[in-house]
């Protein structure tokens, strides 16, 4: 590798007779052939991996069979191959509900894919074809991601298939919401410019590995694009290829973050100024169960202080479920103690 600096010799004389030397940064067109390289290296690594969705949605539960129905049902997205054996990453809201979903390589192949698992509340599924020599993507790690390092989105916005555009880590540690209303966190913010049909498709880094899955814009902002972290990414991924779904806990109360009367903090000696006040509970749940009434205010799960609904999403995970815990509560001005069980969360299908 050439150094980014090199010395030359100068004219000048030093007073002892030795000649003087000078560090000379290289001109601007070997950085930007630098540049220009890294692109085009990482790029040729993934391109082949990614793939072109196009999805028939379900109407109402079933294929829609009219032509100006079925156009109108159509939508499309991106997504790449993970694994040798088929598997592709994409966004849950590519491919959710799908009727039919078919793949076009970047070979030209296209092939019917199979539905392998969906979770809305992270944005992200995994399908799979079987074909053979398919290439893929490398996994990276959310770990060695920096702010203001150089990043690659590939995908097909607007149908243009096999994009690439480049860009900076903007930011990291965003958070976004989902459709299913749940909070995903890791976010990574990027200018590398994303439209409509880059959904699903990969953010590289230089070396050509995935560091996330572009996710989500801001309609009207300039440079403001989103990619879920490859760490989250991994997790989900191995659920729904072991399980086809991401368990989560379910308590089956409705609620809206409130802020606690100054007098009930002080009063309770609370560490925490908010809480989940219950707007609904539902019919035969574990909340019904545990005595949860409406206008109760959570505060507290087990050992943990809860001060927004996002704080008790985050908290009901796969673990929980089955096993009794406490639910701290303030009903009316008292401090009260529940025994809830969390059951497994049912995804809905209109979600």
């Amino acid at each position: 590798m050439e150094p980014l600096f090199q010395v030359v010799s100068t004219n000048g004389i030093g007073p002892d007779g030795s000649r003087i030397s000078e560090a000379v940064a290289p001109p601007d067109e070997e950085l930007l052939d630098a540049y220009s390289k890294a692109v085009v290296s990482a790029s040729e690594k993934v391109i082949p991996a990614v793939v072109n969705i196009n999805v028939r949605q379900l109407l109402n539960g079933r294929q829609t069979v009219h032509p100006r129905m079925s156009q109108q049902m159509m939508g499309n997205g991106s997504g790449f191959i993970f694994t040798p054996d088929g598997f592709i990453l994409t966004n849950s809201h590519v491919v959710h509900n799908a009727g039919q979903i078919e793949v076009a390589l970047a070979d030209g192949r296209r092939l019917t894919a199979d539905m392998i698992g969906d979770d809305p509340d992270t944005d992200l599924a995994v399908i799979r074809i079987h074909a053979p020599d398919l290439a893929y993507a490398r996994l990276g790690n959310s770990q060695s991601i920096r702010v203001g390092q150089l990043v690659i989105a590939i995908g097909n916005p607007y149908g243009f298939q096999c994009t690439v555009t480049a860009g900076v880590v903007s930011a990291l540690g965003r958070s976004l919401r989902s459709r299913s209303g749940r909070l995903i966190d890791s976010i990574i913010q990027t200018d590398a410019a994303l439209n409509p049909g880059n959904s699903g498709g990969p953010l590289i880094n230089s070396h050509g590995e995935v560091i996330g899955v572009n996710t989500a814009i801001i309609q009207g902002a300039q440079g403001l694009c989103f990619a879920i972290a490859v760490d989250t990414v991994k997790f989900v991924a191995t659920g729904l290829m072991k399980d086809g779904k991401i368990r989560r806990g379910y308590i089956g109360v409705a609620g809206q973050s409130v802020f606690l009367h100054r007098r009930l903090v002080l009063f309770h000696n609370l560490p925490i100024e908010s809480g989940v006040l219950v707007i609904s509970v539902e019919n035969n749940s574990p909340a019904q169960r545990a005595g949860l009434v409406e206008g109760d205010v959570i505060i507290g799960f087990d050992d943990q202080t809860i001060e927004s609904v996002d704080d008790l999403h985050k908290l009901l995970t796969e673990h929980w479920i089955g096993v009794k815990s406490e639910l701290t509560i303030i009903r009316r001005s008292e401090k009260v103690v529940l025994e809830v069980v969390p059951e497994e969360s049912k995804v809905r299908s209109d979600e």
